[in-house]
């Protein structure tokens, strides 16, 4: 393990966790990487540099912009008090933002609207932009469509505009994309992938959960349900104040692997699950960089399947080398913030070679119990209760094995559970709307192993 760090960016570690020994002729090599950061805390903790006149000298933090989306269409008047909860929301998020962050407001329908500051800028947070913005939302009023793409259009328009590093949206809401093509709201998500992260709340239950998911998912945040509208202060404030958090951005997991060894798949499995293998964008002969997105001071869990050359017993070898990799803002070479390796040993010892590594398990199981939820849903939907009660089942007795007892406590608001370690569950007749987008919308929540 190797530490990197200099005053402008957090610390930090990557720790590798695996069983490096393979019998003769195995090729498949598995490892959990570890990767921390720390040295900022949640309110920052990186000041500007006091020789840059353009940038405001009131952040304790990183420079940071973020826009917020808040969706104003027609059935956000159902019921009334939807509307005045959001404009709520976003006021409570407001006063979160530290001073000295650009930021703007976005109202959302069928067509996106800048409402403050307006003329295509940004605001710079202090006490008395965060009241003009305030006095903005009170206008706000429902009507209209849900076109999402170009709500994320024009949130990505106005953070370019920006020259800071952090560039983060909230994006709020209650129903399903219907006034533009699947294809046009995919597009908008790979032209913003990469230019910011986003955060996708759904209030209420007339939303499509793989809609919100898919979008914090492309924009590397986190995606979550606020069934109750007066939950959505409380719920924008954390976010607000995660975003504030963050200290670094577009930090890359970067793979290199030897002549003949190439990688499976690459997944971050804490705190949520995240398929990275198709992110995938080259780095140099037989590099390779995998989106992380913004860190503030926390840890994440990455899942990596490395297949190597078949080798007799006594050979030994580098499977992978690990590195975090912050680009340069000129394009140049990029810092290494840390490293890692990932080892093969071939070796004639069944007593190791077919010993599991409890981080490979545990994560292995939280991957699937994410899978195993979804499927269970879609077959539920499907009228395909056997099916479904299977893969619930399976879920239940995943979630139970790895004391995810958040999850548990969702599965069991959809199903009975007769045995969890069995897996035994029956399907329960009705099942609250809220119940079943909750448990859908967080089933990529894991909990980290038992070191």
């Amino acid at each position: 393990m190797a530490n990197f760090s200099k005053s402008n960016v957090p610390r930090f570690s990557a720790d590798v966790y695996q069983n490096a020994y393979l019998p003769e002729g195995a090729q498949e090599v598995n490892a959990i990487v570890t990767v921390t950061s720390t040295g900022g805390g949640t309110s920052g903790g990186m000041p500007l540099p006091v020789a840059d006149p353009g940038r405001s000298q009131l952040s304790d933090g990183p420079d940071a912009a973020v826009v917020v989306m808040v969706d104003c269409s027609g059935s956000m008047d159902y019921p009334p008090t939807k509307m005045r909860n959001a404009r709520d929301a976003t006021a409570a998020a407001i006063d979160t933002l530290r001073d000295g962050v650009a930021f703007a407001v976005v109202a959302g329908t069928h067509q996106a609207k800048e409402i403050y500051p307006g003329g295509g800028a940004l605001a710079t947070a202090d006490g008395t932009s965060r009241a003009a913005a305030k006095d903005a939302l009170r206008k706000l009023s429902a009507g209209g469509g849900t076109a999402i793409g170009t709500w994320l259009r024009l949130a990505d328009r106005l953070l370019a505009s920006a020259d800071v590093s952090i560039r983060h949206g909230i994006l709020l809401t209650d129903g399903r994309n219907e006034h533009e093509e699947p294809a046009q709201l995919r597009a908008a998500l790979d032209a913003c992938a990469g230019r910011f992260t986003c955060d996708a709340r759904g209030v209420g239950t007339d939303w499509e959960v793989k809609e919100v998911t898919g979008i914090a998912s492309a924009l590397l945040g986190s995606a979550d349900i606020v069934a109750d509208p007066d939950h959505l202060a409380a719920d924008f404030t954390s976010m607000m104040e995660a975003a504030m958090g963050k200290e670094v951005a577009d930090v890359g997991l970067r793979l290199w692997t030897p002549q003949g060894a190439e990688i499976r798949f690459v997944k971050q499995v804490a705190p949520t699950v995240e398929d990275l293998t198709a992110r995938r964008t080259e780095a140099g002969p037989r590099a390779g960089d995998y989106p992380t997105g913004s860190w503030g001071d926390e840890s994440r869990d990455y899942h990596v399947c490395v297949d190597v050359p078949p080798a007799e017993v006594g050979r030994e070898m580098l499977a992978a080398r690990v590195s975090l990799v912050l680009p340069a803002p000129d394009g140049g070479t990029p810092q290494t913030l840390s490293q890692g390796l990932i080892r093969a040993v071939w070796t004639d010892d069944m007593s190791v070679t077919t010993r599991i590594n409890p981080q490979v398990a545990h994560y292995t199981g939280q991957a699937e119990l994410a899978q195993v939820i979804q499927q269970g849903l879609d077959l539920r939907k499907s009228g395909d209760e056997e099916g479904a009660t299977a893969k619930l089942g399976r879920a239940v007795q995943l979630a139970s094995a790895s004391g995810n007892a958040d999850t548990a406590k969702l599965l069991s608001k959809v199903v009975d559970v007769v045995d969890a370690a069995a897996g035994t569950v029956r399907l329960k007749a009705k099942v609250a709307d809220a119940d079943e987008m909750t448990l859908e919308t967080r089933s990529t929540k894991t909990v980290r192993v038992k070191k």
